[in-house]
């Protein structure tokens, strides 16, 4: 992933420093699972556990000429190490993928890490925030077209239980890439006894494989990345829901927009939802992974390396790009402006066509028949004052005079008030509140 969208610890992780640090520890496990068996010397241990990590530059070097990152990372740490001789232990009955699947599992472990706790934030925010419009009055959109009143906080409401949704299948995802293998060659642990394996895991809190081929099947980190874009594609529903509140004919939403931020470099006038934007571009970014990552799955027998180049740049990209769309969804709903009054004026500005559902039901009520003749009615009534723009009250009067029915005007009045569309929303806000 680019500079401009990752964010300083997630980058971190994703370091060649960090792999290279990483994989020490691994390498440095298994010497000492050894040396405690007896398979090695005991000497050896001391010495690899002094010796740092090799520098991203150093191993590049050797790489060039050996074209295997892993011997050139074995060759550039035995380079600090003292004695060098110790260094010939290091690796001992291990194969490329032992290392690489082992140090890759913490990698994706520590990235699950950082998004989780950004998303348990998020959720609180979209749950405050929904609370603290449970009674700010909206209209209901379907098709993009008014439906029926509502409340705001009915809307975040939805977001607040998508992203808490999104996180727990995250946190089961994560389970399912804390999976290490040290097996050997084809994974028959041909030459390293099966308790290494099992001391590393322990070691670094990992699950040793139930079975590996040299390398662990990837239905486990596709399942990773598929989590990781389900829940970008959440972010993007909160991002769409902005962007459309923002648009110049509706005017009920603004993101942040900050002291000396400017909106278009030809009109100064604007206040453009760039954030959302934004989200909404990054959420394809994660979703693109899904399918490389996946094709992952069937390789060629024990193992080949077809998966590898692709999951050097998915993995990588999809976590950075979650973890910055997370932190600009914070961002955008801490800051988010909220116009009630224009949210009420929207709801009012059909002069009354979002009240036809009750007033449909009311005229059934009062006897009519549905089909022949409430329907009807109420619709011709609606289609005079989408045409004319004159109150649906009155339309409706003159329709129901012209059909020769005498309209209960109280219960039209009952009919025609929107806190009436929401009462039973008390339940949702309570289980609500008590989400974390």
């Amino acid at each position: 992933m680019i500079e401009r969208y990752t964010l300083p610890e997630m980058g971190r992780v994703w370091s060649e420093a960090h792999k290279y640090e990483l994989w020490a520890r691994v390498e440095t496990l298994v010497v000492e699972a050894h040396a405690a068996a007896g398979t090695i010397p005991e000497s050896a241990v001391e010495p690899v556990r002094k010796a740092a990590p090799p520098t991203p530059e150093a191993v590049a070097e050797i790489e060039a000429v050996t074209q295997h990152d892993v011997i050139a990372f074995l060759s550039a740490w035995a380079d600090n190490t003292e004695p060098r001789e110790a260094a010939a232990f290091v690796h001992f009955g291990m194969t490329s993928s032992d290392l690489l699947d082992t140090a890759l599992a913490l990698q994706l472990t520590e990235a699950t890490d950082i998004l989780l706790e950004k998303a348990d934030k998020l959720v609180a925010i979209l749950r405050d925030h929904a609370l603290a419009h449970r009674a700010t009055l909206r209209v209901g959109r379907t098709h993009g077209i008014h439906g029926e009143p509502d409340v705001w906080g009915h809307r975040v409401a939805d977001f607040a239980f998508g992203v808490a949704r999104s996180r727990d299948r995250l946190r089961r995802a994560r389970e399912a890439v804390g999976v290490m293998a040290i097996s050997g060659a084809v994974g028959t642990y041909s030459n390293i006894d099966p308790a290494i394996e099992t001391f590393v895991a322990d070691k670094l809190g990992l699950k040793a494989a139930d079975v590996s081929t040299q390398v662990i099947l990837r239905d486990g980190v596709s399942e990773w990345t598929s989590a990781l874009a389900i829940m970008a594609t959440v972010l993007e529903a909160v991002a769409l829901e902005v962007r459309h509140g923002q648009r110049t004919e509706v005017r009920e939403l603004w993101e942040p927009f900050g002291k000396g931020q400017k909106g278009s470099s030809a009109m100064p006038h604007k206040k453009n939802p760039i954030i959302s934007e934004r989200l909404a571009g990054m959420a394809r970014i994660v979703r693109a992974q899904i399918v490389p990552v996946m094709e992952g799955i069937p390789l060629w027998h024990e193992r080949d390396i077809s998966h590898s180049s692709t999951e050097r740049i998915a993995l990588p990209d999809a976590s950075i790009a979650l973890d910055y769309m997370l932190n600009l969804t914070i961002r955008l709903m801490s800051g988010l402006v909220v116009d009630a009054d224009r949210m009420r004026h929207n709801l009012d500005s059909t002069g009354g066509l979002v009240y036809s559902s009750t007033v449909l039901l009311e005229l059934v009520e009062m006897g009519l028949e549905r089909d022949t003749q409430a329907y009807p009615l109420t619709q011709r009534a609606s289609m005079k004052t989408w045409e004319t723009g004159r109150p649906f009250r009155e339309t409706l009067r003159e329709e129901a005079d012209a059909a020769g029915l005498e309209i209960d005007e109280a219960r039209l009045d009952e009919a025609t008030r929107p806190e009436r569309f929401v009462q039973r929303l008390d339940g949702m806000f309570e289980k609500l509140a008590k989400l974390s």
